[in-house]
This record gives structure tokens, C-alpha cells and sequence, in this order.
């Protein structure tokens, strides 16, 4: 698929393509693990990809086998839940999460066939989720390929220091160029920001 993005690329914007042809981007699959992927993405949130997999590693000690469940999750108090690094605010939209799961009020198993409008609806309804961790989710765990997070500082900079803006006008039409690739094209930006990335985010 990748391949398929940078010939649009090609045509519809050469500047990303130039940019593209520098990194060799993994095509975009669903996860297996989307539950996980969540609560990576939760602890991640306003992290770099380094300190977030250090959190996670410390936060997957916390369970038989590395095995984190909705029902182990709840099972934990919040102590041990901070003891592993995470905020106040993280362990609360874990542990919702995880009740929302349990109650099912939310199934996980569903997304995949939803529209990327109603999956950030349902998560979105999940204290501490907004949009763009709904939108990491979208990405990452279930392979949509025309995702972009406007609200990703890290893009936004990346836009503005590539095309040369001083304003943030011109950004919505430069991001809608790219559709139907917008994910793919998130992930060349982040590449070309970082060469190393997270190992858990697959940029």
C-alpha cells in the first residue's frame, strides 16, 4: 500500500513524495492487540516514545505474564498502578476503559467494522480519551489509512517547517491533498522527525 501512497503522492504533492522516497514506511495492518495498543497509547500521551515504552514495560510487570486484561486491570489499586509511572489522570482513563470493557459498554471487537466517525465516538466516551488518542487508535491498531491528527504538535511543526508557512491557513488544504494516504503520510512526517520513533507506535 505504501508504494500506492507515494504515487499519489507524486501527483498530488511532490514535496511530501521527495520527503517520502527518503524512508521505507511498513504497510499499514490492524492489530491484534488493540486493548493493549489503547493503554499504550494512554500512557504515551504527552511522552516521548522512549519514556512511554518505559512506562509500559513497568506497567506489564504488573501482570501474570505480562498479560494486561480489563479484569486484572481493575484488580489493581491505584497505588500499584502509579507505582509503575503513571499519572493520576492515566490510571483513571485506564481503569475506565477497562470498566467501560467489562460492563460492555464498549466492545473492542466491534471497531473494526465501524466507521472511523463512530469509533471516535465510542472511545472518545472513555475519561481521558480525546481525539487524538482516538485517532492513534484509528492509525495504529486498526490500520485506517486515511487518519491524520491535526491536534499532533509534532505534524503540525513538521508541515510548517517543510512548506514554509508562518501561519497555519494552507495546512488544511495541504493535509487533504494527501487523502486518501493521510496516514501514510502522517507516518512520513514523523519518520523524517525522528529516524528512531517508538518501538510501540510503528511510525
Amino acid at each position: 500500500m505504501y508504494k500506492k501512497a507515494r504515487l499519489h503522492f507524486k501527483k498530488a504533492d511532490p514535496q511530501l513524495y521527495a520527503l517520502a522516497q527518503k524512508h521505507d514506511i511498513p504497510d499499514i495492518l490492524p492489530s491484534k492487540t488493540i486493548y493493549e495498543d489503547i493503554i499504550w497509547t494512554i500512557v504515551g500521551q504527552q511522552l516521548s516514545g522512549k519514556a512511554g515504552d518505559t512506562i509500559y514495560g513497568r506497567f506489564e510487570l504488573l501482570f501474570p505474564k505480562k498479560k494486561i486484561t480489563p479484569k486484572g486491570v481493575l484488580k489493581l489499586t491505584e497505588a500499584k498502578m502509579r507505582s509503575a509511572g503513571l499519572s493520576g489522570a492515566k490510571v483513571r482513563a485506564i481503569r475506565n476503559l477497562s470498566e467501560m470493557i467489562e460492563s460492555g459498554n464498549l466492545d473492542l471487537k466491534t471497531l473494526a467494522t465501524k466507521t472511523d466517525d463512530e469509533v471516535m465516538n465510542d472511545l472518545t466516551k472513555v475519561t481521558g480519551i480525546g481525539p487524538w488518542t482516538a485517532e492513534m487508535v484509528l492509525m495504529f491498531s486498526l490500520g485506517r489509512t486515511d487518519i491524520f491528527s491535526k491536534g499532533d504538535l509534532i505534524l503540525k511543526r513538521q508541515i510548517m517547517k517543510i512548506y514554509g508557512l508562518k501561519d497555519e491557513k494552507k495546512i488544511d488544504a495541504i493535509i487533504q491533498a494527501w487523502s486518501p494516504w493521510k496516514t501514510y503520510a502522517a507516518k512520513v512526517l514523523w519518520r523524517s522527525k525522528d529516524e528512531g520513533g517508538s518501538k510501540k507506535n510503528k511510525i
